[in-house]
């Protein structure tokens, strides 16, 4: 098993930064991917950034140029910079993470990213 616990969630005004960061213990050596999901009320759950353990990212195209994903292996924490925020980016994150690529079995339980208007 693979526990997640990630941090940094709050409120911010659009246009200014956060940053989040999940730790993940347990069975780490398993997990090959990990990122972020977000999902705000009344909309799906979307895929907001990944980063496999050689380093190749993916983004959601919401977030392209706003949003920075990075790894520390060692450390087994992932960490999602939030640039240019806007309202709609609004919405609980998740991180994930893989141990096949693409196949998100391990969910942290979330944090809230209030972004105001």
């Amino acid at each position: 098993q693979v526990q997640l616990v990630e941090s940094g969630g709050g409120l911010v005004q659009a246009g200014g930064s956060l940053r989040l960061s999940c730790a993940a213990s347990g069975s780490i050596l398993r997990i090959n991917e990990m990122g972020w999901f977000r999902q705000a009320p009344g909309k799906q759950r979307e895929l907001v950034a990944t980063i496999t353990t050689a380093g190749t990212t993916n983004y959601g195209d919401s977030v392209k140029g706003r949003f920075t994903i990075s790894r520390d292996n060692a450390a087994n924490t992932v960490n999602l910079l939030m640039n240019s925020l806007k309202p709609e980016d609004a919405a609980v994150y998740f991180c994930v993470a893989a141990v096949l690529t693409g196949m998100y079995n391990y969910w942290g339980q979330g944090t809230q990213v209030t972004v105001s208007s």
